[in-house]
């Protein structure tokens, strides 16, 4: 019986700079990986011209440039991954989303060459991490500046966000993997709300007398047990537990600074909430974050 092939880690090009860093990571990772590169292109129409229904057109037609050009700078590499080149016709918003089906990971760059300059994170990739079946890294351009004294631990370094009251363990899974395929340190963050309050009679929000000594001790131990399976799975992953009070989003963002990548989830699906979300973190990290971030759907609850 043979085993089947792997899904490929799928980059998203359109010709920019931002796209190009991002075939870097996603070149890099499949060989990490040990599968195939399939890098896309999806030609977008004018909005007007956009038509109703799409046909699927030849994988690779003579005429886009954009995938020449891709295919020329990378045929003089030697040695894994294998590669494959896709051009499409279409919204990148909906088709990318589409093609994460068929691939284990998908790769794009934080805005693309139709986006504002001003942007810090173009549409196709909020649409991407919104939708997306697989897990998707944005590749941020460099020099992000992010402020903060956390100290910045030496050696590569994947950084992920715990909710301590409902971890994801799909999330944790994705970083411990990441950490043990890449040798890196894991940091993972956990922050809790400081001060406690507490709804009064009055219908007002009033401190507690919760001290920060003891709601830290307390996230630390959930943070412990959160982490306890993933550890099992993975003795070679070094674990630094980095809990604090305050804002999670600041916290992720700040310890961003000289990581190998952050990772976060995604919002899961409820009754309230059918469609998918990223949340305000994620969207925080994604528009924030000096590194490349990863947003990992989560498992979906049949029962929820």
């Amino acid at each position: 019986m043979s085993t089947p092939h792997p899904l490929p880690v799928v980059a998203a090009v359109d010709g920019s700079d931002d796209s190009k860093r991002a075939l870097a990571w996603a070149l890099t990772e499949a060989v990490r990986r040990g599968t195939d590169l399939r890098v896309v292109h999806v030609r977008q129409y004018a909005p007007g011209l956009q038509p109703a229904v799409l046909v699927a057109g030849p994988d690779e037609p003579a005429d886009d440039r954009v995938i020449g050009d891709v295919r020329k700078a990378l045929e003089a590499r030697e040695g894994p991954p294998p590669l494959e080149f896709i051009s499409r016709e279409g919204m990148p918003a909906a088709v990318l989303p589409e093609m994460s089906a068929e691939a284990q990971l998908l790769v794009l760059g934080s805005r693309g060459r139709g986006g504002f300059a001003s942007l810090l994170l173009g549409s196709n990739g909020v649409a991407a991490a919104r939708d997306a079946v697989c897990p998707v890294v944005v590749v941020p351009p460099p020099g992000r500046e992010v402020h903060g004294d956390a100290p910045v631990p030496p050696g590569p370094r994947v950084v992920v966000g715990l909710q301590t009251d409902d971890p994801d363990q799909t999330v944790l899974g994705f970083a411990f993997e990441h950490a043990e395929r890449t040798g890196a340190r894991l940091q993972v963050v956990a922050a809790f709300p400081w001060p406690v309050l507490a709804w009064t009679a009055f219908g007002d929000f009033t401190p507690t007398t919760v001290d920060q000594e003891a709601a830290e001790r307390e996230t630390l131990d959930l943070a412990n047990a959160a982490v306890a399976a993933q550890r099992k799975s993975h003795p070679k992953v070094e674990v630094d537990l980095y809990v604090a009070p305050g804002d999670a989003a600041g916290h992720l963002v700040e310890n961003s600074r000289a990581a190998d990548l952050v990772v976060v989830g995604r919002h899961r699906r409820r009754f309230t909430r059918p469609a998918p979300m990223l949340g305000s973190v994620t969207q925080a990290v994604l528009l924030h974050a000096a590194s490349p971030v990863a947003v990992v759907p989560p498992a979906e609850n049949p029962t929820e």
